[in-house]
């Protein structure tokens, strides 16, 4: 395939990632792919579910990161890939996979895309959602309690022990590596155009 373009969408947890996603989306509809990095955590079989819970999933040790670069130049490439499928009910890998065909526009969102250097290289247009700490967390408690069956005193407690860490230590740190930052994401109509007509622009669409 011709003009596949990457894009990179960074920003902390429950910074706005996905709204922007489908906003992105809603534009592009069959042409874009999405690639969460969230989909490559590590398999810890080996670990019982007690442990696997107390696994710091927001340092970048987490990732399979090697397995997402790879599958990016497939894609790339134009060849289709078989993603990892994570639980995050149970924390770990399922034993099946799904199949994921490459589009005109990927994009591959995650607290932690920018941090590593060997998928940061792979990017032509990388996107950092600075969004206000309260906010991010507000919307993480919903999240997990909602969808990924956690208690809420378990996502205070990984919060404090964990995510506020990393978010400092590592995501906050890979906001300069960005060619755009949007301050509150999907809700940010005026910078959502903007990159809208980037895209375009690099994919040399009729508007």
């Amino acid at each position: 395939m011709e003009n596949i373009i990457i894009i990179g969408i960074a920003g902390g947890t429950g910074s706005g990632k996905t709204t922007l996603i489908k906003q992105i989306k809603k534009e592009f509809h069959d042409e874009i792919t999405i690639l969460s990095h969230d989909f490559y955590y590590k398999e810890n079989s080996h670990l019982p579910f007690e442990e696997r819970a107390q696994l710091n999933y927001d340092h970048p040790n987490a990732f399979d990161t090697e397995l997402m670069v790879e599958h990016i130049k497939e894609l790339k490439a134009g060849r289709s890939i078989e993603r990892p499928v994570y639980d995050f009910v149970i924390h770990n890998r399922r034993a099946e996979t799904e199949t994921v065909t490459p589009s005109k526009v990927i994009v591959v969102e995650g607290i932690l895309i920018f941090e590593n250097k060997e998928l940061l290289n792979l990017f032509d247009i990388k996107v950092f959602i600075d969004t206000d700490p309260d906010v991010r967390l507000i919307r993480r408690i919903l999240r997990d309690v909602r969808e990924r069956g956690r208690s809420l005193d378990s996502v205070i407690n990984q919060y404090l022990t964990t995510v506020k860490l990393m978010h400092e230590e590592f995501v906050e740190p890979s906001k300069k590596n960005a060619d755009i930052i949007i301050p509150e994401g999907g809700y940010n109509h005026v910078a959502l155009q903007m990159l809208n007509d980037r895209i375009k622009a690099l994919l040399k669409l009729e508007e």
